[in-house]
């Protein structure tokens, strides 16, 4: 699946949503003049038919094996090669839509000419490192709750997500395909965010609790930086059984991943995982095998050392 130059990918489920302190009044959110859409790559690329292939049944294989659904999306920024896998509905985010807060956060920052303030680092800083739930409703809030994160995101071109309504951000629907484009925009050196604004977001995403860095760092090489946020939760609306989800950027010479894997009712917490984890396994094997055909075409191999340490 082709979109807007990048060959996207998966879609999956997940759900959650939390409580906690309120901030003051929405700011108001102001949209770009012109849609702010990721730069068209130097390469687009459908996998190779045998790879596809053989990728599929791998997939269907295992996750006929295992309890509930699970779905994911891929895209090599590097070689221009992207994968789908079940990308045909939109399922709540969970935790993961942190990540859209925080991009919604930086993008209303630039915009307004300013840098973040040192109580909005604060937040983010617990709210993607730690998955504080608290400071997740109250950056939300500050953006303007869900219009106003959806104005960030349709200005962006991100078009299939549509955030949840009061401080329930965890309900918000989104395809994965969507959460690939959102880390294009967090990771792009020619996209919309600035420079400053993609290191930052980096070096959270590469700096997690350790207990929460499981998920696609399972198909992680030594050497590969890292830069993660996950999502977790026994959903009710599903009798309780789990939703994980991963979503995170894996840089290594040669290739630069961006990656979606999201699953729902698993009976178990640790069953996601397993399911999360291999599912990314499999993928970013497979795109690692795809070299580029012609390396001075790389567009951007980031300087890792700016945001994070090697795996």
């Amino acid at each position: 699946m082709k979109i807007s130059g990048v060959f996207l990918l998966i879609g999956l489920m997940i759900s959650v949503s939390g409580c906690g302190e309120v901030a003051s009044p929405a700011a108001a959110v102001s949209s770009p003049s012109e849609p702010a859409t990721p730069a068209s790559r130097a390469l687009d690329l459908e996998m190779p038919d045998s790879g596809r292939r053989r990728l599929n049944q791998a997939l269907n294989r295992f996750a006929r094996s295992r309890p509930g659904t699970v779905a994911a999306a891929a895209y090599d920024r590097a070689t221009g090669v992207g994968y789908s896998f079940r990308d045909d509905s939109a399922f709540m985010l969970a935790s993961v839509a942190k990540v859209d807060i925080l991009t919604a956060l930086l993008f209303q920052a630039q915009q307004a000419g300013r840098t973040l303030t040192r109580e909005e680092r604060t937040l983010a800083s617990r709210m993607i490192r730690q998955s504080d739930n608290v400071a997740a409703h109250r950056l939300y809030t500050a953006i303007g709750g869900h219009q106003g994160l959806s104005r960030v995101l349709t200005g962006l071109g991100i078009h299939n997500t549509r955030p949840g309504t009061g401080l329930l951000w965890g309900a918000t629907l989104s395809h994965p395909s969507d959460q690939v484009r959102l880390l294009d925009v967090l990771s792009d050196p020619e996209g919309p965010l600035i420079e400053p604004h993609r290191r930052y977001a980096m070096r959270l995403m590469t700096t997690v609790t350790p207990t929460q860095a499981w998920g696609v760092s399972a198909g992680a090489a030594k050497g590969t930086i890292v830069a993660l946020k996950n999502g977790w939760l026994p959903a009710q609306s599903q009798g309780g059984l789990w939703t994980v989800n991963s979503i995170g950027r894996l840089t290594w010479p040669g290739h630069d991943l961006l990656i979606a894997v999201l699953s729902e009712r698993s009976p178990t917490m640790a069953a996601g995982i397993t399911t999360v984890e291999r599912v990314a396994t499999l993928i970013t094997r497979a795109l690692n095998k795809i070299d580029m055909p012609d390396y001075s075409q790389l567009r951007f191999h980031p300087p890792i050392e700016m945001y994070g340490e090697a795996r």
